[in-house]
């Protein structure tokens, strides 16, 4: 999960190439069978007209982050409005970003693209809304006409035509009423325009997946009144009308689910639930796989997990989703935290994991081993050049000493570290983050914390990265300073910082061949094999 695995010569790496379909199964340019594990990170819909969150955080930090955790895909909402020459990107900060600095909305688009590539993800485009403001019913508006939307969508589709990162299009999020499917009135009937979005894309760029969600009520001749679901979660009219494209095998049906939580549903008060839940999801969109149709994309799905009915929906969902490259395709919804209905699988402070909620979604995610091209690469770190860079008027060390000395099998790796600000100039400890690199042994989902910090736990925090082509390194530990760790003076140093993290079977780490391990350092020295970045600049170490 969120490595690169490096397989016999005899056989391709998994998930290489552009995609396709088989039946209820998504294959690769090797037609070997793939699965779409992912995560939505909205905010170029939005009127920042950018991925949110790089107002506090570097854009390839949380790539690798959403890599380590095993995520093989990211789903990118955008807006029509976004393409527009007024909408230009806001709030970011230059500072944690300085490449992106100058840079239009669509050419972030395409480093974040690329960025995801070099790490062996996939991005599904999302035509989220027409404009920034607000979600709507159909796929276009007065102000964004149906031409508009289909000349956006032949646009990204030339733009990312040798580019097999980006897989496919997700034409328009949610559809609903007066949305209908296969009423036969051109203006609202989705399967129609679902038809005509997907040849217009497969004519500049055939190798795309084409996405086409669901409407949220079908009736008698594709009527709008009848059973209701979800917003973009009824596809029972796939059954007798189909989307049939100028390309064969390239339709996946996409729905999206949400529990109580977010709205109230007559199936959250039948005395049966939660077991009555998969006979819903096969009803509306579950047959479409299992009749062997197409395969199915469960593109939205998210709670704040605060109730125990959202709890047991969860439960529900991803055990109906399975395992392995049988299982049903998903992202879930969503990385951000600043979502209102469901909050995100980061918490407030854009670094920490919600462990609760990724612990559901582990067991389900699916590894690809494979680059954009197909060949496994080294994965880049941000900032990172291998050896230090001078950073004007700023000097730190890292001094480092062994937690768990006698022992380098165990359970959960201790090391203790304190910042030393060797120059003239005061640093601000929100612009350092420091990572501690070692090997994982058996992939599991890990758990950091915090055991004691003179500056305060509440101001560290720690993420755990996934990276490959490394020497005894396969991840490393970040740590970062909350903006209530201030300022460290000249000559002074943060105290005493002890860090813990293990892996949520208790399983052991092998710290032998860890990087950054000296189990002989049972007191304070200056330790080379530990990284410090200020504003993402490497300052202090040697990266593996």
């Amino acid at each position: 999960m969120g490595m690169f695995q490096f397989q016999s010569h005899e056989a391709k790496a998994a998930g290489s190439g552009y995609w396709h379909t088989n039946g209820s199964q998504i294959l690769d340019a090797n037609n070997q069978p793939v699965r779409i594990t992912g995560i939505n990170w909205f905010g170029f819909e939005t009127g920042n007209y950018v991925a949110h969150g790089l107002w506090t955080r570097n854009y390839r930090d949380m790539i690798d982050q959403m890599s380590g955790l095993g995520y093989n895909t990211i789903r990118l909402p955008f807006s029509n409005q976004l393409f527009d020459a007024g909408s230009a990107p806001n709030s970011i900060d230059y500072n944690k970003n300085p490449d992106l600095q100058g840079l239009s909305s669509i050419q972030i688009m395409d480093k974040i693209i690329n960025y995801a590539g070099q790490k062996g993800m996939k991005v599904i485009l999302d035509q989220h809304r027409p404009d920034s403001g607000s979600q709507s019913a159909l796929w276009y508006t007065s102000a964004y006409p149906e031409s508009r939307w289909l000349s956006d969508w032949k646009m990204l589709a030339q733009r990312y035509a040798n580019n097999p990162t980006v897989i496919g299009a997700d034409l328009h999020n949610e559809p609903h009423s007066p949305a209908c499917w296969g009423c036969g009135d051109p203006t609202v009937d989705w399967q129609i325009a679902a038809t005509k979005g997907g040849n217009a894309i497969l004519s500049v760029n055939p190798n795309w997946l084409i996405f086409v969600e669901g409407v949220d009520c079908y009736g008698p001749n594709g009527a709008t009144s009848g059973d209701c679901y979800w917003w973009g979660g009824n596809l029972e009219g796939v059954a007798s009308k189909p989307v049939v494209l100028n390309v064969a095998n390239r339709v996946v049906y996409s729905a999206h689910d949400y529990p109580l939580d977010v709205a109230s549903q007559p199936w959250f008060s039948d005395p049966t639930y939660p077991n009555n839940l998969p006979a819903i999801w096969d009803k509306h969109w579950g047959y479409i796989a299992k009749q062997n149709i197409a395969p199915v994309w469960l593109g939205e799905f998210g709670t704040t997990l605060a109730t125990t009915s959202d709890k047991q929906w969860l439960t529900a969902i991803t055990n109906y989703l399975g395992k392995g490259a049988s299982g049903l395709n998903w992202t879930y919804w969503c990385w951000n935290p600043d979502s209102g209905d469901t909050g995100g699988i980061l918490e407030d402070d854009w670094t920490t994991v919600n462990q609760a909620k990724q612990a559901y979604l582990t067991p389900i995610e699916f590894a690809l081993s494979g680059s954009a091209t197909g060949t496994p690469t080294p994965t880049p770190t941000s900032g990172g050049t291998g050896t230090p860079t001078p950073v004007t008027g700023i000097n730190l060390q890292v001094n480092y000493k062994v937690g768990n000395p006698g022992s380098t099998t165990v359970n959960q790796i201790s090391p203790s570290i304190e910042l030393v600000n060797t120059g003239s100039n005061s640093i601000n400890l929100s612009d350092v983050t420091v990572r501690y690199w070692y090997t994982i042994d058996s992939n599991q989902a890990q758990t950091y914390s915090c055991d004691y910090a003179a500056l305060g736990c509440t101001n560290i925090k720690g993420t755990f990265v996934a990276v490959s082509g490394r020497t005894n390194a396969d991840y490393y530990l970040q740590i970062g300073f909350g903006t209530g760790a201030g300022n460290l003076a000249p000559g002074a140093n943060t105290g005493d910082i002890q860090n813990r993290i293990n892996k949520s079977d208790w399983t052991s780490y092998n710290e032998t061949n860890d990087y950054s391990f000296n189990g002989s350092q049972t007191s304070y020295a200056p330790s080379t094999k530990i990284t410090a970045y200020y504003q993402g600049q490497l300052i202090w170490g040697t990266e593996p």
